[in-house]
């Protein structure tokens, strides 16, 4: 019997001959063909039990590009014996970078002195006036894949003084020259003038920083994601940089996402948006393409995907 792949996105004709010599590739995202695969990957939408049910028992994997799992419900999965792959090695440079370029864009009014060259007369000189990182203090909360580049850089190249917190880090980690550790996630608020998070969205993790460490934060201080939105409040953030209590913030996720016309964050002078652009680089896009696909050809051969999300699952559907 003839295996069937759904996608909602793209590949490039090298990656997709890679499928159609093993399946049924169906690349238009179209819902009325999604009855009956084998594998299906997506970004777009929330893969709950009732959209696993619909697409039927037939369905192995959902394959997912990029760290972020957060739009799949893995216990829904796991109990119907589907595995949920990402590719969480793929975007792991390119999202650093673009951390570090947020902290650093935020920090030296990259944008304010922008919109003053271009002819916005509301900016004014103290509006671009930045802060120094040499030597500055840096708290990053996660030391994952993501993390650990963010504090390379920061530490090694900048000369900041990195401290990390993972609650999953052991007693004695190794860490970089320039990196020391703590187990007080407040003290990362309260005691760095820059944070910065790099954290999946879980249960524990909504809202992380809310307005009580916000509040923790020293006047003049800054707040980086590139995360996930939701691990941010996003009211209190908006209420304390209104205030005047942070200095500033550089932001590539939102909650919800896209922000909303009216969001107060668009207007401000010492904000930087991206739209969810961290990962997006020819080389992490074509790393995430080539993960994704390795995970997929590897269950429609009935061999372990390299990366399973949810491991307790294994090997599920594919008896």
């Amino acid at each position: 019997m003839t295996k069937k792949v759904w996608m909602e996105w793209q590949l490039p004709p090298d990656q997709l001959l890679r499928l159609t010599e093993l399946a049924e590739v169906v690349t238009d995202g179209d819902m009325d063909k999604i009855s009956g695969s084998d594998v299906i990957t997506g970004i777009r939408r929330y893969y709950n039990g009732a959209f696993m049910d619909q697409v039927g028992p037939n369905l192995k994997q959902i394959a997912k590009p990029g760290i972020g799992v957060d739009n799949i419900d893995l216990n829904a999965a796991t109990e119907r014996g589907i595995l949920v792959c990402n590719t969480p090695d793929a975007p792991t440079e390119s999202t650093a970078e673009h951390a570090v370029a947020l902290l650093m864009a935020v920090a030296k009014r990259v944008m304010a002195g922008d919109m003053q060259l271009r002819g916005n007369t509301s900016i004014k000189q103290k509006d671009i006036r930045g802060t120094e990182l040499l030597g500055n203090t840096l708290g990053i909360v996660g030391y994952g894949r993501v993390g650990r580049r963010v504090a390379e850089m920061c530490a090694q190249g900048i000369k900041m003084k990195v401290t990390v917190y993972d609650p999953f880090l052991p007693e004695t980690p190794s860490l970089p020259a320039g990196v020391s550790m703590t187990s007080d996630l407040d003290a990362i608020f309260s005691e760095n003038r820059f944070v910065t998070l790099h954290t999946p969205l879980l249960p524990n993790t909504r809202h992380l920083a809310n307005e009580r460490r916000l509040r923790l934060m020293k006047p003049g201080s800054y707040l980086i994601n590139a995360s996930r939105g939701a691990v941010v409040d996003e009211a209190a953030l908006i209420k304390a940089l209104q205030e005047g209590h942070l200095a500033g913030a550089g932001l590539d996720v939102f909650d919800p996402e896209p922000p909303q016309p009216d969001n107060p964050l668009l207007k401000m002078k010492n904000v930087v948006l991206t739209p969810h652009i961290a990962s997006n680089t020819e080389t992490g896009l074509a790393a995430m393409r080539i993960g994704t696909v390795d995970n997929i050809v590897r269950a429609l051969q009935g061999e372990r995907p390299l990366w399973i999300a949810n491991p307790e699952a294994w090997p599920g559907r594919m008896r």
